[in-house]
C-alpha cells in the first residue's frame, strides 16, 4: 500500500533561504536513500512561516530501509545537524498518508 510522508515545517520566515537550501539537499539525499521526493514547498502567499514537504514510499517496510539509509548518509546527517544548528525550522510535524488509487502521478491532459 503506497504511503506519503506529509511533513509541515513551520519555519523563520526570516531564513526561508536557509530553509531552501536545506530542502533542496534533501533533492539530492532522499532519493539516494530509497525515498520518493514528492517535493517541497516554500510559501508564496498567505502565512509566510510554513513550508511543506512530502516523500513518498511504496509501503512501512520502505520507509524502514529508506530511514537506515538515511542513518547512513553523510550528507543526510549533515543536513540534519545544519537545521539543528541554524533554527531555521521552529517546529515539524509529520502524518501519514494512504495514497489514493489512480490519483497519483497523473499525467496533465491537454485540451483540444
Amino acid at each position: 500500500m503506497p504511503l506519503t510522508c506529509f511533513i509541515r515545517y513551520q519555519i523563520d520566515p526570516f531564513q526561508r533561504d536557509a530553509f531552501q537550501a536545506y530542502a533542496q539537499a534533501w533533492g539530492r539525499i532522499i532519493p539516494r536513500c530509497g525515498g520518493e521526493l514528492i517535493g517541497y514547498f516554500l510559501p508564496h502567499e498567505g502565512s509566510n512561516d510554513v513550508a511543506w514537504g512530502l516523500i513518498g514510499f511504496d509501503d512501512l517496510a520502505a520507509y524502514e530501509r529508506y530511514r537506515a539509509a538515511l542513518r547512513r548518509d553523510e550528507e543526510g546527517r549533515a543536513n540534519f545537524e545544519r537545521a539543528q544548528r541554524e533554527r531555521f525550522i521552529l517546529r515539524e510535524e509529520r502524518s501519514w498518508l494512504q495514497d489514493v488509487a489512480g490519483t497519483r502521478h497523473r499525467p496533465r491532459e491537454v485540451a483540444p
